[in-house]
């Protein structure tokens, strides 16, 4: 197997929901996302995908969240927008778009800030 990691970013404001404290409030980060996936084979080239696919088909999904209140989109309706919902969310979408019997997604890290992140996979 081989694995292959990217890193990107998205700003968005958010607010967590039945949370007793400050992030109760609309608040905004600039969220960091790690993306990994795995490769069982390699292609002609040597990828196990192209880094271009990869951070394309990343981009073209942060793009629904990047300056957005995500409480308001309809992906988080009635459930709270917190950095293991997002991960999760990732994960799914991205998994749609990338994972083709070879390639898989194999984990979403998502960082609010420089010392707090949440991660979602699955087995």
């Amino acid at each position: 197997m081989y694995r292959l990691k990217i890193v990107t970013s998205f700003a968005a404001a958010h607010n967590l929901n039945n949370y007793q404290g400050e992030c109760e409030n609309l608040h905004g980060h600039n969220w960091r996302v790690e993306v990994s996936v795995v490769a069982r084979e390699l292609d002609k080239a040597g990828l196990g995908i192209d880094f271009k696919i990869l951070k394309a088909r990343t981009k073209d999904l942060l793009a629904t969240l990047d300056h957005k209140y995500i409480n308001e989109l309809p992906q988080f309706s009635g459930i709270s927008p917190s950095s293991e919902n997002i991960s999760r969310y990732i994960y799914q979408e991205l998994g749609k778009n990338l994972n083709d019997g070879n390639v898989k997604v194999e984990s979403i890290t998502v960082w609010e800030s420089d010392f707090a992140c949440a991660s979602y996979y699955e087995d």
